[in-house]
């Protein structure tokens, strides 16, 4: 689906900015002991170091804008660049500038008409969302009727692309402007009261365990689970990390669980289905050639998340076999995880990092350097390991009865 699709595209694309933003946090905050000297020199500095941070991901939402914009436009064959611009200005005109009067300088450390920030990041998200997808629909519609300005062929083409979005820009911007200026809407209260329980709903267990067992179970049909219902709920985790990672930098506790680095770091070890226990196991644990060769050549990328060889190798999809560890292991996993974090006995995760490390260090890492995360997360692993055992002993028995068969 085009706007899914376009969702999904815009949110990853500003996922380089989110990993190297955040981790500006851990510098800021770094997990060494208090009374150390560089520890003190880090906190005391705080407000300097998060300022990368503060125009990276704490304004994700700003750069996420475009992305879709320019995703979307290119469905539909517009230029993705005024895509993506359209799309950035129709966001931009839900703020209401703050006029700081010259008196207020020296309080306030500025003067003039400011933006809000907390709302171009996780918090205008859904906002960002909705008035992206208008100003590139309203962009389609204007060039399907040809209701634009369309210039001689010898006008260079760059030249006349602009000429042609002086319609939809017109539109978008006399729209939206009366909209939050003339009729007084606010976008982000508005929308933040209809998405706050779906937000709320996304951060309890009951709710973990409905979008693993939905990512699963398209794939055990072959379909990329992740991709179909990540665009759905990716929104919803960004604003759990950001809320993270916003308390964090206030110095305040961290309200959420559920982000998606929770998922990544405690679920999805080793890929979906957190299938790290099944490649080792195929490696390690397996008679027949077919499983244990399979298992050599899949392992490595496993290690790294990488698990569609897994997947379409043994294959887990239309398996009976393997689909029902496939479903619970993740959701076994997710439970442990859960209560572990909900009881204080591993941090709450801030932090993005690349999603082809290895468990432990991705967990470490994400967790703001706490040791206790990257222990779980092996423990994790036995457990992955434990269940998958008995369904991977009758795999590699039907294997062995096939190879014995064509032996003889």
């Amino acid at each position: 689906q085009r706007h899914l699709r376009a969702i999904r595209d815009g949110i990853i694309a500003t996922l380089p900015l989110i990993i190297i933003g955040s981790f500006f946090l851990i510098i800021a905050f770094p997990p060494l002991p208090a009374d150390w000297g560089i520890t003190q020199f880090l906190t005391s500095n705080a407000a300097t170091i998060l300022l990368p941070y503060r125009m990276t991901m704490y304004i994700m939402t700003l750069y996420a804008t475009f992305g879709i914009g320019a995703s979307l436009s290119k469905t539909y064959n517009l230029d993705v660049i005024s895509g993506g611009i359209l799309s950035t200005i129709a966001f931009l005109l839900t703020f209401v500038p703050v006029n700081i009067p010259a008196e207020a300088l020296d309080a306030a450390g500025t003067a003039g008409f400011v933006l809000p920030m907390a709302n171009l990041g996780g918090g205008g998200m859904f906002v960002g969302i909705i008035t992206s997808i208008l100003a590139v629909e309203i962009y389609r519609i204007t060039d399907k009727s040809k209701f634009k300005i369309t210039m001689p062929e010898q006008v260079p083409p760059a030249v006349a692309r602009s000429f042609e979005t002086l319609t939809p820009t017109l539109i978008v911007i006399l729209g939206i402007s009366t909209l939050t200026y003339f009729i007084g809407f606010d976008w982000h209260s508005t929308i933040s009261k209809i998405v706050s329980p779906l937000v709320s709903a996304a951060d309890t267990l009951p709710s973990v365990l409905l979008l693993i067992f939905l990512i699963t179970f398209f794939w055990s049909f072959g379909i990329h689970g992740v991709s179909i219902v990540g665009s759905l709920a990716r929104p919803l985790w960004l604003q759990l990390l950001d809320g993270n990672t916003a308390a964090m930098a206030a110095g305040k506790e961290l309200p959420n669980i559920a982000a998606e680095p929770f998922y990544q770091w405690f679920i999805w070890i080793g890929g979906s289905g957190c299938t790290i226990g099944l490649a080792l196991l195929l490696a390690f644990k397996t008679k027949s050639q077919f499983a244990s060769k399979l298992g050599k050549a899949t392992l490595a990328p496993a290690i790294f998340n990488i698990n569609e060889p897994l997947i379409f190798g043994t294959p887990i999809v239309l398996n009976p076999i393997l689909i029902i560890p496939f479903i619970l292991t993740p959701m076994v996993t997710a439970t442990i995880a859960w209560f572990a974090t909900q009881l204080g006995l591993v941090n709450r995760v801030i932090f993005t990092a690349p999603w082809t490390l290895p468990g432990p260090i991705g967990a470490y890492l994400a967790t703001g350097g706490d040791w206790r995360a990257a222990a779980l997360s092996i423990v994790l692993i036995i457990v992955s390991v434990i269940i998958y055992y008995p369904f991977v002993m009758i795999y590699d028995n039907n294997e062995l009865e096939k190879e014995h068969a064509i032996a003889e």
